[in-house]
């Protein structure tokens, strides 16, 4: 089983992960989805959000973009990062479990990442 976070806004991935409105957890098992549940954002303090998703078992984190800050904790925990992801939830998820969806290394250095992230 893997179970594939998504920072998400509804049903679309947030352009950056710190600022999203809730996370799309999805379950998996042999590349199929057996379970999807959507759980609020829980706020946005350094360090916490790697650590909450590590608690509810997250094995991957798809995002738009992610400062650094949270992938180094999220490697620490062998929590794999995807970033640069667009579009539905659920087909970003889908997407990688069929090895579709690879991570762009989008990395937002600052919090005021106008020029990093794209287009905000």
């Amino acid at each position: 089983m893997i179970k594939i976070a998504v920072a998400s806004e509804n049903e679309v991935v947030a352009e950056h992960f710190g600022h999203c409105q809730n996370f799309t957890i999805f379950e998996t098992e042999s590349d199929q989805i057996t379970k999807r549940e959507s759980i609020p954002y829980p706020g946005h303090r350094p360090g916490f959000l790697p650590n909450f998703l590590y608690d509810l078992g997250a094995h991957v984190i798809i995002s738009g973009g992610m400062g650094g800050g949270a992938i180094d904790i999220f490697n620490e925990k062998n929590i794999e990062v995807i970033v640069g992801a667009k579009g539905n939830v659920q087909s970003a998820a889908l997407d990688y479990l069929t090895g579709k969806l690879k991570s762009t290394g989008s990395v937002c250095r600052e919090h005021q990442h106008h020029d990093e992230c794209g287009e905000h």
